[in-house]
């Protein structure tokens, strides 16, 4: 299977090339981890604000931690205080793998391919949600993507095994609404951004916080 191509670099020490552990780990970062936890074995990285990660779950919080100030690069969330899902900025450290294919920063139709060339042999069973963005349920990985200076790239999300069941599904699944409004995937249609303007929700006034 080729590697993925990747659009541009993400900048960063060797200590931020991080291995995906499908279910368990994401570099140093393991489900089930407390805030303190994440934050001792993130030492080049500083927390940059607290935030709700959904609307409709107040108690699902988001941490951002970043190598700068207003350069965010881990996205971690935690339910009941124990990490269980990490999603990875597509401009800053780290670049995540996968079987050594970087998922980070990649031109998501490149990236898209890899995972279907997989799913045709049956090494992974690859679906959409809704709102067209694949993913690996039994990796507890979806694929995003992430508006930067000359298009768009993709960005990481993954969960631990106890949230893996139907992460794919932008609606059912355990991933954070906050990480489902933006860019759709480029196949998904015209719309330019989700929710499109003008759109009802039922935030009740809750706004994305990126």
């Amino acid at each position: 299977m080729a590697a993925a191509e990747r659009r541009g670099a993400v900048e960063g020490p060797a200590q931020w090339d991080w291995e995906l552990t499908p279910l368990e780990s994401v570099g140093p970062l393991r489900f089930g981890m407390r805030i303190t936890e994440v934050a001792e074995v993130l030492p080049g990285m500083t927390e940059l604000r607290r935030f709700q990660a959904d609307p409709s779950s107040p108690e699902t919080l988001g941490v951002e931690f970043g190598t700068g100030r207003e350069e965010p690069a881990v996205y971690s969330y935690f339910v009941d205080g124990r990490l269980f899902c990490v999603a990875i900025d597509a401009v800053h450290v780290p670049q995540v793998t996968l079987w050594r294919r970087g998922l980070t920063a990649c031109v998501p139709a490149d990236l898209e391919q890899f995972l279907l060339h997989a799913d045709g042999y049956g090494v992974l069973d690859v679906s959409y949600g809704p709102r067209a963005n694949p993913g690996v349920n039994g990796l507890g990985l979806v694929v995003r993507v992430q508006e930067v200076a000359d298009g768009v790239v993709t960005r990481p999300v993954m969960v631990g095994r106890s949230w893996a069941d139907r992460c794919t599904d932008d609606w059912e699944g355990a991933i954070p609404e906050c990480e489902w409004v933006g860019r759709p995937w480029p196949h998904a249609g015209e719309t330019e951004s989700w929710p499109p303007p003008g759109r009802q929700t039922h935030w009740s006034g809750w706004r994305p916080p990126f």
